[in-house]
């Protein structure tokens, strides 16, 4: 597929994003002296903002790309979360299977800064499996969705309780029957409890981790390809997807490895910067493109990015260019 074709080919695809959602609330000020209370700097506070994050942010980079997001997770019922739905709704992601639980209480994760650096972070957080009633209630908004048609699933996992095993196996499983596309952004925790989804995508640090094996990919690239079918034959995935930081991507299809190294940028955060790469992963997969596309694309969309401070979600007109420019 041509490139312009498979960016105008992303306009409309329905996309449901399951798993943890958050808000990143961000204080701004500026440090004059130290505290005569304790020998921490004193921030002067000049403005603050809050902003959708985790699961959230992948939904709002597929909304940049063209697709319609909907969004499965589970937020406290508390005023966090009436807020986060506020900012969900202002965004245009479709929140009907989005739970408000009294057993949880809505994550934010607050950053204090001065002159562009993190001062300090404080997380507000439940982080334990979703109960029963929890999952039933879940299970049953995903159920409607699955009814009225999706084009695709993100799985986004951040190791804050909603994407337990028992529901990541059900999804897979429902998704499959329906022939709907699954793509996984993964932790740890339940790192191998993805069988038979569509596509996987850990960084290096989780690949090694989630086999328990350690290497020295930058002095042993044949390591980093072992690792990578290892974990495919394990999965029985279609697609095994890599992320490698300053090395680019690798992406194993089950027969071949394809590598791309990270473009030159001027890198000015990092943040967020997963969440671009699994949205244009999952939104090139599911409009057909071949898996050396796939993996070119979603790494110069990681690498343009990086290029902003903070969570920043993807221009879909300045990947197109630079796509085009490099022949993609």
């Amino acid at each position: 597929m041509q490139t312009q074709a498979l960016f105008e080919a992303f306009n409309g695809k329905r996309v449901l994003v399951i798993g943890d959602v958050m808000t990143d609330a961000y204080f701004h000020g500026q440090v004059h002296r130290m505290s005569p209370e304790a020998p921490v700097p004193v921030v002067d506070l000049q403005t603050q903002e809050q902003r959708i994050g985790g699961a959230g942010n992948v939904a709002l980079n597929l909304i940049a790309l063209g697709a319609d997001a909907l969004l499965a997770s589970v937020i406290g019922q508390d005023n966090a979360g009436q807020e986060l739905q506020k900012m969900f709704l202002e965004a245009g992601i479709n929140t009907a299977a989005l739970v408000q639980s009294s057993e949880r209480k809505t994550t934010i994760k607050t950053r204090v800064l001065s002159s562009g650096k993190q001062m300090l972070r404080i997380d507000s957080e439940d982080q334990h499996d979703l109960s029963s009633s929890e999952t039933l209630a879940l299970k049953e908004g995903i159920t409607e969705l699955f009814n009225k048609g999706l084009d695709g699933i993100l799985l986004e996992d951040y190791n804050k309780g909603v994407l337990t095993a028992e529901l990541i196996e059900w999804v897979i499983q429902e998704a499959n029957a329906r022939q709907i596309p699954i793509v996984v952004d993964p932790k740890k925790k339940n790192f191998l409890s993805y069988i038979g989804c569509t596509l996987f995508k850990p960084n290096l640090k989780e690949l090694k981790e989630g086999l328990g094996i350690h290497f020295d990919f930058s002095t042993n690239p044949d390591a980093l390809k072992n690792a990578i079918e290892t974990l495919h034959a394990k999965l029985n995935n279609q697609y095994t997807f890599v992320t490698l930081s300053e090395h680019g991507v690798q992406l194993y299809d089950g027969q071949n490895h394809h590598h791309h190294a990270a473009h030159l940028r001027n890198i000015s955060d990092v943040s967020g910067a997963g969440d671009t790469v699994i949205a244009t992963t999952c939104l090139c997969l599911i409009c057909g493109a071949e898996p050396d596309k796939i993996a070119s694309i979603a790494n110069l969309a990681g690498g343009l990015v990086c290029e902003q401070p903070g969570v920043v979600r993807i221009n879909k007109q300045k990947l197109l260019e630079e796509a085009l420019q490099l022949n993609f």
